[in-house]
């Protein structure tokens, strides 16, 4: 049985088309070789609810979830805090 996972993109600047979207096919290529099935992608706004919902319905649904975007050293990143308020609420 090969192992599934899911993909959430997230980024205002992905939505409003200002930032393409590389990294969901690269992670794609790259988990095909080793087996793994991904089931889903999903690209989401910068809104910390939203975000901590979709990470934990992809971590129910599948083994792995990866998360890009967002994630980095600029003022204006939520992702952690989403996935923070979501698994320690």
């Amino acid at each position: 049985m090969s192992k599934t996972a899911g993909i959430v993109i997230i980024g205002n600047e992905v939505l409003s088309g200002k930032t393409q979207d590389t990294n969901s096919h690269f992670l794609c290529r790259e988990l095909r070789e080793l087996g793994v099935e991904v089931h889903r992608i999903s690209v989401i706004p910068d809104e910390i609810e939203l975000i901590g919902k979709e990470v934990a319905a992809f971590s129910r649904a599948f083994d792995y979830v990866f998360t890009t975007g967002g994630v980095g050293p600029t003022h204006d990143d939520v992702t952690m805090a989403g996935i923070f308020a979501r698994v320690w609420a």
